[in-house]
């Protein structure tokens, strides 16, 4: 049996089970990493001894019949945005290439409580920027599915872990699609927690308005483990909420879905809509009601988005300056310390939104372009309050193109920034929204997209395991 395919939920049984030990579990991950890094390039760094004395605490936990989650012993993959004590957490940026993490993101904290096991760091655009993963400052990370193709982004690596069996799940950030595109891409479950729900302590910030961190899973009852490991109140981010009940009075029967209008998704490829438009007949004959909406203020998702988090990514990567960390070029006064710290540290995707930050908050600008697209978001979150009193959940596809091939997109950036075409309105809502694969087109994978009201994440995993019993394999 090859351990390292086993789902969330499978591994912990077997554990439980004692069918084999947490060591075994990690040894066949760290076996998958060594025969697949070569073609995937997911992780950036791999933490071997430390994963097996991990295991080996979880062993004798399990062993001695302890208080265990079922988390315990299960071999996983952070991406490397999210700090774990004394690892290195480069964000894939060259200006903090030799940065070693001094505490525990409070995600991690919650994990290692769990005993569970950290193999490593995985790839990711340079500080979460990107939707292919080639604005790595390290490497390109490949697609499992077809190593000709991207893993989506910006937690590529992350998803390519899974899919190439490198780890049970793994954890990503997700600010306009970041862990539910690459989901998509690679055949995943994906998960976008509702902003406030799972603490940002740790995240390297990019945009902190939007930035959740969140799983990816195999299935979807696999990303309801970790979520509910993950959520809840935390101290050190104050943006977070009590756990709640997150009770939905799901019924299929009673369902009611909203379905984009398609008008809205004349950028998507037609084969992509067509197979969601046939799963959600699917839910339809099993009973759900289905209500078309004219969501027309989703039209403005994309432009709002691309504005605000380039101004917020300005304001957090001005931390950045070569004097408290990170790297520091050698220069004869202060300004060229920070020109020249800045110039070769960051790449330039990060250049790009750093300049366009600065631009749409400068005098002058600020009014007619930040303030402006913050008043569009709040339309967007008030469309979406209106439509969840019509309906429990909207589907749409997740990304609007099939993984493409490396390079394809890299000297385009605004048919790049178009991967987030329909996973951007949730974040600007700060809404709930969960990746569920839907089989394939031409042998590459579709992902559809559930999107709930705020803290209803039970309500869409209920609904997400539905769409798996309809989709012939997972």
């Amino acid at each position: 049996m090859d351990l390292s395919q086993l789902t969330l939920q499978e591994a912990a049984q077997g554990l439980r089970e004692k069918k084999f030990r947490s060591l075994d579990l990690t040894q066949s991950c760290l076996k998958k990493i060594k025969e697949m890094e070569p073609d995937l390039l997911a992780f950036l760094k791999v933490g071997e001894k430390e994963a097996l004395a991990q295991a080996e605490a979880a062993d004798q936990l399990l062993e001695k019949g302890g208080e265990a989650s079922l988390l315990t012993g299960i071999p996983l993959a952070v991406k490397d945005n999210i700090l774990v004590q004394g690892m290195s957490c480069t964000a894939a940026s060259q200006i903090l290439k030799n940065y070693l993490a001094p505490y525990d993101a409070t995600v991690i904290r919650r994990l290692k409580e769990s005993k569970a096991v950290i193999l490593g760091k995985t790839n990711l655009d340079e500080f979460a920027m990107g939707s292919s993963t080639e604005n790595s400052s390290f490497q390109i990370t490949h697609n499992p599915c077809d190593l000709e193709r991207v893993p989506g982004g910006s937690s590529g690596g992350s998803a390519a872990a899974v899919k190439g069996g490198e780890a049970i799940y793994s954890l990503g950030s997700d600010t306009g699609g970041s862990v539910r595109q690459p989901a998509a891409f690679c055949g995943l479950v994906g998960l976008k927690p509702t902003y406030g729900a799972v603490s940002r302590f740790g995240l390297i910030a990019f945009a902190s308005s939007l930035d959740q961190i969140g799983p990816l899973t195999k299935t979807v009852a696999d990303s309801r483990l970790v979520f509910q490991e993950l959520r809840g109140k935390d101290g050190r981010d104050a943006t977070t909420q009590p756990e709640g009940e997150n009770v939905s009075r799901f019924s299929l029967q009673k369902l009611r879905i909203g379905l984009l209008k398609d008008d809205l998704l004349k950028e998507v490829d037609p084969a992509i809509v067509r197979r969601i438009k046939e799963m959600v007949g699917e839910l339809e004959k099993a009973g759900a009601k289905v209500e078309v909406l004219d969501f027309s203020s989703l039209l403005f998702a994309l432009p709002t988005y691309y504005i605000i988090t380039p101004a917020e990514a300005s304001a957090n990567l001005a931390r950045y300056d070569g004097i408290k960390y990170g790297k520091s070029a050698a220069a004869s006064d202060l300004e060229e310390v920070y020109r020249l710290t800045r110039g070769e540290g960051f790449g330039p995707e990060v250049k790009r939104r750093i300049i366009l930050g600065t631009f749409v908050l400068s005098a002058g600008y600020a009014e007619a372009y930040y303030q402006k697209a913050w008043k569009v978001r709040e339309l967007i979150a008030d469309d979406f309050r209106k439509a969840f009193q019509k309906v429990e959940v909207i589907i749409s596809p997740t990304t609007p193109s099939l993984p493409f091939k490396i390079g394809e997109k890299v000297q385009d950036p605004v048919q790049m920034y178009a991967s987030d075409l329909l996973t951007a309105p949730a974040s600007l809502a700060g809404l709930p929204a969960l990746n569920v694969p839907v089989g394939e087109i031409d042998h590459l994978p579709v992902g559809l997209q559930i999107m709930g009201p705020a803290f209803q994440e039970e309500l869409l995993f209920q609904v997400g395991e539905e769409i798996e019993k309809l989709t012939p394999s997972r």
